[in-house]
């Protein structure tokens, strides 16, 4: 960098997230209830447009509970209270692996 050249003023001490999207790649982490659980810390997550594999390894959730997917990856499980508002859902949370 040149000397004319500043350097952005960021805070690498913590990321800055603004609404529900992610600081890494800009995508969102889509509500889905898991319909069947597999092997390896997988499960077959209701998408509300289909079936698809997810990853649970993160999280500690079972066959009907409303998780947070980005990237395949669970990475949360919403209360049941949060559940009510997902369009589609039909989570009955609760529930443990």
């Amino acid at each position: 960098m040149s000397s004319r050249e500043q350097s952005p003023d960021i805070d690498e001490t913590s990321p800055q997230c603004y609404g529900d999207t992610c600081i890494t790649c800009s995508d969102e982490a889509v509500p889905v209830v898991l319909i069947e659980l597999l092997a390896d810390d997988l499960a077959l997550a209701d998408t509300g447009s289909g079936v698809e594999e997810v990853s649970i390894a993160l999280v500690d959730a079972g066959v009907g509970d409303t998780v947070l997917v980005h990237a395949r990856e669970a990475i949360a499980v919403l209360p049941c209270a949060d559940t009510a508002d997902t369009a589609g859902s039909t989570a009955r949370g609760g529930g443990g692996r």
